[in-house]
């Protein structure tokens, strides 16, 4: 059964989160310090075009602030003159080993608070070296208003980095069994990219374009459960491995993380026709076939279709929209109650809400605006 949360234990977990967030983003400079910190004394030609090179374009992608919602500073907390960035993998372990002042009786946790604090720099890392490819594949040169990395560096440069920070990532989380769980997470990841960019080859779009909807939707989703999904996983999924904590919990936030990258996907994918949330990229995906919505509209499109003129004039465009943002709440909601599940405490359920919803409160947002604009 789900844990329910109790809103007014959340100024003592917020505390809590904004302690670890910030614990992390120490452990960050630190790591980039220990990077840089020979180029700094650089004297020889070598030295400095290693600099250039490598450790220029390493604090550049590791430093961005790109990715969800802060939390905003706030005086006298934890970090409180920088905006912090809550860690899933922070989230396992308050969970399964207890919170400042609960007994741990028994658990080495000093030792293991030490592999957690290496797993989150970890994952950080590989979310940053994620990034930098994903623009490269799909062409972007602004991510959420920062240029892309190889717009400031180059595309050489940039895969390069990419390539080494994730190199990095895996040898500084150093231990076994987390290494083991961020391979397969990484793996996951390059398969679920690879299908989708095969969705701008001309076989699988003629594949898509004669498919039935609901091929085309198992196509959309055994995708986006790889590329997204794995997003949230990956941190959840290290964590778990580093704690070794009992397969039961790790099958069930397996699966609660797949719904969330799944609503996270749909998130995406709507966005693109919500001006509301969308903004300046609104429109500007729609001649791929990656897109849920155009997928579920292709029924009548002849194969020649322009495919952005086709899908903004389709009768059931707005229904269509609608449908998908219910269905990325209740994914969502799903989540939230699988995790709930299996929290320890009601401060270990607050803790997951603080952290997952700096990007779910968009999808309720989402459906709120798309349902103001169907009138419903």
């Amino acid at each position: 059964m789900a844990t329910t949360v109790d809103t007014t234990g959340m100024t003592d977990v917020e505390a809590v989160v904004r302690g670890d967030a910030a614990l992390l983003e120490d452990d960050l400079a630190g790591f980039l310090g220990s990077l840089t910190a020979p180029a700094r004394a650089a004297a020889s030609v070598y030295d400095t075009a290693l600099r250039r090179s490598l450790y220029e374009p390493v604090a550049d992608a590791v430093g961005s602030k790109t990715g969800q919602q802060a939390l905003p500073p706030t005086a006298a907390a934890p970090g409180g003159r920088a905006p912090l960035r809550p860690s899933m993998v922070y989230w396992a372990y308050r969970n399964y080993r207890g919170f400042p002042g609960e007994s741990t009786a028994g658990d080495d946790t000093a030792a293991e608070l030490a592999v957690i604090r290496r797993t989150a720099v970890a994952v950080r890392i590989l979310l940053k070296a994620a990034v930098a490819l994903d623009d490269i594949q799909d062409g972007s040169d602004v991510r959420y208003g920062e240029p892309a990395l190889h717009t400031t560096h180059g595309t050489p440069l940039a895969l390069n980095t990419g390539a080494w920070l994730i190199m990095s990532a895996l040898r500084h989380a150093a231990d076994p069994a987390v290494v083991d769980s961020l391979v397969r997470s990484v793996g996951s990841g390059f398969t679920g990219q690879a299908v989708d960019l095969s969705s701008r080859t001309a076989l699988t779009r003629a594949e898509l374009l004669a498919a039935p909807r609901a091929t085309r939707v198992d196509f959309w989703e055994a995708t986006a459960a790889l590329k997204t999904g794995t997003l949230f996983r990956m941190p959840l999924d290290a964590a778990v491995a580093g704690l070794r904590v009992v397969e039961d919990d790790r099958l069930a936030l397996d699966g609660a993380m797949r719904q969330l990258g799944l609503a996270s996907q749909l998130f995406n994918d709507l966005t693109d026709f919500v001006p509301e949330l969308g903004g300046a990229n609104t429109h500007e995906d729609l001649d791929g076939l990656g897109n849920r919505v155009l997928l579920e509209l292709l029924d009548d499109a002849p194969p020649e279709a322009e495919f952005k003129q086709y899908v903004l004039g389709h009768p059931k465009l707005e229904r269509t929209l609608l449908a998908l943002a219910e269905e990325a709440v209740a994914l969502k909601r799903a989540a939230k109650d699988a995790v709930h599940a299996v929290c320890r405490s009601e401060r270990g359920a607050a803790y997951f809400d603080v952290t997952i919803e700096r990007k779910g409160h968009l999808i309720d947002r989402l459906l709120a605006t798309v349902r103001q604009r169907s009138g419903v």
